[in-house]
């Protein structure tokens, strides 16, 4: 086995491994918000009493979409796929973080930003992934 087929298989499971651990994340985070009563919801998330319930059981409908994202790729060009996926979760992570900046939430924007690297992390490394990509490496190098 070549160091290069070593290091893709060895970033296949670590991204197989992060996508896992932010679907997770997300349905924990959906199921919550559907699930819980909103004033129970509000202790742990201070913001969900002051927008309206539509709103809060809308991300969770995006957390869902999300993690099925991540964690179903589609058959044709499965990275590329996922890659799209995780690049707009971190989109929507970002949108998350200026929101709670905006509300003057700054302790709350460190799950945003975690998050965020982590969907970079797998956008950059399905992209890795894309067919051809391999293929340019080897006559580059």
């Amino acid at each position: 086995m070549t160091s290069q087929t070593r290091w893709f298989r060895n970033l296949h499971l670590a991204l197989w491994i992060t996508q896992v651990v932010l679907a997770l994340s997300f349905l924990w985070a959906a199921g919550i918000k559907w699930f819980q009563p909103t004033d129970e919801l509000a202790t742990m998330w201070p913001w969900v009493a002051q927008v309206p319930v539509a709103l809060v059981k809308f991300t969770g409908f995006v957390e869902v979409a999300g993690a099925i994202g991540l964690l179903l790729p589609i058959r044709s060009h499965p990275a590329t796929r996922t890659s799209r996926v995780a690049a707009g979760v971190v989109v929507w992570m970002i949108g998350a973080g200026m929101f709670h900046l905006l509300r003057h939430e700054a302790s709350g924007v460190g799950v945003n930003v975690g998050f965020a690297v982590l969907a970079a992390f797998i956008a950059w490394g399905r992209q890795q992934q894309a067919p051809g990509f391999s293929a340019r490496c080897s006559t580059q190098g």
